[in-house]
């Protein structure tokens, strides 16, 4: 690959690779370690010594006879006693449950850290009112929406949840759902206690032979594979992010989206709910499925247009759902999905087993006793601080590192996934004057983030991107000349994917992106091989076309027309009167058939409207 002609006036350079990550259980650089704000309070607890927790001891009792130098952990909500045992053999821990929201900013200047579910919600005034001491949060669950991540961030607070302790109760939900359904039991069970005797009524489907299409294939959607074939189905799954090892194991194929959509007769949902997902199932995509199919949902509501679900079922091309979540929880009393005949649900029972909450409860305290201890957590959900010294002069190099992944992504075409991705950085720095692990991290973000509900930081953005099986090298450009910045450009290049925007792959074979920062603001320099020059800011819409008079015009006519505002426009071309990149930065979101007008204009070879 040719590297662009750097800024700095000189134009010798030599290729440096990257050191890999740290390893797992090695001993994480000082900067990086948690908490990055310590009070001698806190330097006291480290030192204290374990103390074991009285054997007699209630495991909801509120703390008493305190000991000095140890953290003092405030429970808020019910907690399993296993996690409760553990907190105790390293804090001091007060549980009190139902606190009103002045009681519970009341008692957390006292408390180095806070415990809850989804029951309590831990506002901008609660961080405010912990005059600095709160350091962590942790949520027993997977669901941070009660919690403010920024404000948290602000106050230099660690939010850390529980992911995984609920992966097996809730496949198993799945599963419960998905034989219910087919047999009809809740109805079946309703008409016996009514006095009624109809088993002619509520004949059900057999399980053995049938296609069941798994819709997000993380954890969960891997139990409940492992749990379907068991029972004699056939297990399709669609998620771009699967290892197709994994899923071969399991004995599960991994097909396209319009293969699961067209071909199962039992589709169970279980991805994040993120703007990709948001009522992903719709009247569009019901008219594509088999008529007859059945519908499992116990992720999360949203994925789901419940209006369009019911006119699905009115129709018979969804015979039957099984729901244990909702777009609004609880739903309406007189939800006509809820009120179905052909729907069986659930209050949100995914996570409700004796084991999951003890599973939930020493996840959660584990996560929070490390936070304490200044470990780095692989379940921290928001971005810790870094040094003021080193943010200042990263800052707008990591805004353009998150938005430059997020460009890349958008532009890889459905169904692939991400695989192999190369960073690479040109830069005056020598090796050791440049640490690039905070970039890495937000080019991970931006990545994952657009189709994930992961919240990925510095924290945990390698263990992320291995967890979804991407693979992240780095190489370094040494350039020479004055390193008066740190970095000269980044370039992001994603590997044997198929672009929606062809003229983004370069000459290479891959997807490119290149970006610069000028005068504080990020640009994207580079698309393919193609030079242009847009700030990042705002939405952005490539078109690649003819080089021909008047293209600027009769694209900035349909946008005026349809009162879609341009910001900024920048042509690249390869030589004149050949082909060209358009990049238009626009303020609002075209709609779909402004997006056509723009496709029908005759010298438009193509083009892709990206959200940054």
């Amino acid at each position: 690959m040719a590297a662009p002609t750097p800024t700095t006036a000189a134009t010798t350079h030599h290729r440096i690779l990257l050191p890999s990550p740290t390893p797992r259980g090695a001993l994480a650089p000082a900067f990086l370690r948690l908490p990055l704000r310590v009070s001698a309070h806190a330097q006291r607890a480290r030192l204290a010594a374990p103390v074991a927790a009285a054997a007699t001891a209630s495991p909801d009792a509120p703390a008493s006879g305190a000991v000095a130098g140890k953290p003092t952990v405030l429970v808020a909500e019910k907690l399993g006693a296993a996690g409760l045992a553990l907190l105790r053999e390293f804090a001091n821990v007060d549980c009190s449950y139902g606190l009103s929201p002045e009681e519970l900013r009341a008692k957390i200047s006292l408390c180095d850290a806070l415990i809850v579910r989804s029951g309590t919600k831990v506002g901008r005034d609660v961080f405010e009112a912990s005059g600095g001491r709160l350091r962590v949060v942790g949520r027993a669950g997977v669901g941070i929406d009660n919690v403010d991540l920024a404000a948290a961030t602000e106050h230099g607070c660690l939010v850390v949840n529980a992911p995984t302790a609920n992966t097996v109760a809730a496949a198993e939900h799945g599963i419960a759902l998905l034989t219910a359904m087919a047999r009809n039991i809740a109805q079946a069970d309703a008409s016996l206690k009514a006095g009624k005797w109809q088993r002619n009524k509520y004949v059900g489907v057999s399980l053995v032979g049938k296609t069941l299409a798994i819709l997000g294939f993380g954890k969960v959607g891997s139990e409940v594979a492992r749990r379907a074939k068991g029972l004699g189905m056939h297990v399709i799954a669609h998620d771009p992010y699967a290892s197709a090892d994994r899923a071969r194991a399991i004995g599960v194929e991994l097909v396209s989206m319009e293969e699961a959509m067209t071909t199962a007769d039992f589709i169970s949902l279980h991805m994040p709910l993120t703007p990709a997902t948001d009522k992903m199932l719709n009247d569009e995509t019901f008219a594509k499925m088999k008529k007859g199919v059945r519908i499992i949902n116990v992720a999360r509501g949203g994925v789901i247009d419940e209006e369009a679900l019911v006119r699905a079922l009115d129709s018979g091309i969804v015979a039957q759902a099984a729901l244990d979540v909702f777009t609004k929880e609880p739903p309406a009393p007189d939800s006509k999905l809820v009120l179905h005949e052909n729907v069986t649900v659930t209050p949100h029972l995914g996570a409700s087993t004796v084991e999951a909450q003890e599973g939930v409860a020493i996840e959660i305290a584990e996560a929070v006793i490390g936070a304490l201890k200044g470990e780095l957590a692989a379940s921290a959900v928001n971005a810790p601080m870094v040094p003021a010294e080193v943010l200042s002069e990263l800052a707008p190099f990591v805004v353009l590192a998150e938005k430059l992944g997020r460009l890349a992504v958008q532009l890889v075409a459905g169904g692939g996934g991400i695989k192999s991705v190369k960073v690479t950085y040109a830069s005056a720095r020598a090796p050791d004057d440049l640490d690039t692990r905070l970039l890495r991290a937000m080019i991970t973000k931006g990545l994952i983030e657009p189709i994930s509900s992961v919240f990925v930081n510095l924290v945990n953005a390698d263990f992320t991107a291995k967890q979804r099986g991407v693979r992240i090298t780095e190489e370094r450009i040494l350039l020479d000349g004055s390193p008066e910045t740190p970095i000269d450009y980044i370039q992001v290049q994603i590997a044997n994917v198929e672009s929606k925007f062809p003229s983004a792959i370069s000459e290479t074979g891959e997807i490119t992106v290149e970006g610069r920062v000028k005068d504080g603001v990020p640009h994207l320099t580079k698309v393919g091989a193609f030079q242009v020059d847009v700030s990042l800011e705002g939405s952005l819409i490539l078109c690649r076309q003819v080089d021909q008079p008047g293209m600027i015009g009769s694209v900035g006519s349909v946008l005026g027309e349809e009162n879609v505002n341009v910001s900024f426009m920048s042509v690249g071309r390869i030589a004149p009167r050949k082909h060209a990149v358009m990049a238009i930065g626009v303020d609002e979101e075209p709609s779909k058939s402004t997006l056509t007008k723009i496709g029908e204009i005759p010298a438009i070879e193509e083009f892709v409207f990206l959200k940054l």
